[in-house]
């Protein structure tokens, strides 16, 4: 994610920011030009002007009344919320403590998503677009049963359908299901990522007749998949997964598989861009094979193999960081030459070079 500057005073600001901490005018951010702005309120006390060019207007998300979301909807556009927003059916309930924090979590993971979809202009139609495959979000909390206890919801994809339990926006809860799942890592937003992978899947591969180009890559995806899922849980993934599988998950069936690089592909190139603004560089003394300088927009780069040379250095400085802080591998996760060829496919695919 890039920094952006204050539109009326040039100072750094983040694309979370509501307002500017220097001059304190009020910020939101534009989908139209892919960039933060300060704005300040029209005259008529609905809309929104740029300070720095008054002719752009704009209203703010009706989610920004709940602090959830500080997107801005161009003035001539008839939708009521904004483009990441509008794609929710279910959502947490913001007049609750518990519901307003989650969503508030939710929200920020489903931006910086749609912000990549945004980026990269990959498929969006909405349900009214799609009424039979449009990509959809249901935020949901889990089901409190008759006795008392608890159904947690399964999150998951079907046909453009995504469900996202909100109790996992709970560092607690999110952590208990990681080690649970003996899983490396587990985020909110992985979990955006992974699932939109599925119905990337659908629209850019399945829906554009690409499937030959796609089992010549991750393997035959007509496999059944309740047998593959079942399988999985009850054997475990095959021996020496690591060398071509990204993660345990991952090995169940092509589908997985396809959506773990899908979210691969969206956590490396967004992170890179972060360390290309911030202007990181490395030259570990005595150790000058590690070298790397992120001197490129990751998400304008073609060449996926150049992405991976800066990359897996990279995370192995932010690896060992993490350990000096005693933390886990903020990247846990080995790039072998195999499962490189799977990302290099999913990279190849949403560039428009398949």
């Amino acid at each position: 994610m890039r920094l952006f500057r204050c539109d009326n005073c040039g100072n750094a600001i983040h694309f979370e920011n509501r307002s500017c901490l220097s001059c304190g005018f009020r910020l939101g951010f534009a989908p139209d030009a892919l960039s933060m702005h300060a704005v300040k309120p029209c005259d008529d006390g609905m809309r929104w002007s740029r300070v720095e060019n008054p002719g752009y207007k704009y209203r703010f998300c009706p989610n920004a009344a709940w602090d959830i979301c500080n997107w801005l909807i161009p003035d001539h556009e008839p939708e009521e919320y904004c483009i990441a927003c509008r794609y929710n059916r279910w959502v947490p309930d913001p007049e609750t403590a518990d519901g307003l924090r989650r969503w508030r979590v939710i929200s920020d993971a489903q931006r910086h998503l749609f912000y990549s979809f945004l980026r990269w202009d990959l498929p969006r139609p909405t349900r009214k677009d799609d009424p039979e495959g449009g990509l959809l979000f249901d935020l949901k909390d889990d089901e409190i049963l008759p006795d008392g206890t608890t159904k947690p919801v399964l999150i998951g994809h079907n046909e453009g359908e995504i469900v996202i339990r909100t109790a996992e926006a709970d560092d607690p809860t999110r952590e208990q299901q990681r080690d649970m799942m003996n899983e490396p890592y587990r985020t909110v937003l992985g979990h955006f990522r992974h699932e939109t992978g599925h119905f990337i899947w659908n629209k850019m591969v399945r829906d554009a007749g690409k499937t030959g180009s796609f089992r010549a890559v991750f393997g035959d995806e007509s496999q059944d998949y309740g047998q593959a899922l079942q399988h999985h849980y009850e054997q475990g993934p095959p021996p020496g997964w690591g060398s071509s599988y990204i993660s345990y998950y991952a090995t169940t069936h092509p589908w997985e598989d396809f959506a773990e690089c899908f979210a691969h592909v969206l956590h490396i190139v967004d992170s890179l861009e972060t360390a290309h603004i911030f202007g990181f560089a490395l030259a570990p003394r005595s150790h000058g094979e590690m070298a790397a300088q992120v001197n490129f927009d990751p998400y304008t780069v073609q060449d996926f193999d150049r992405i991976a040379e800066v990359w897996i250095p990279l995370s192995l400085a932010l690896n060992a960081i993490h350990h000096s802080m005693g933390e886990r591998d903020l990247y846990p996760f080995i790039l072998t030459p195999a499962i490189q060829a799977k990302l290099k496919y999913v990279h190849s695919l949403i560039t428009g070079q398949i």
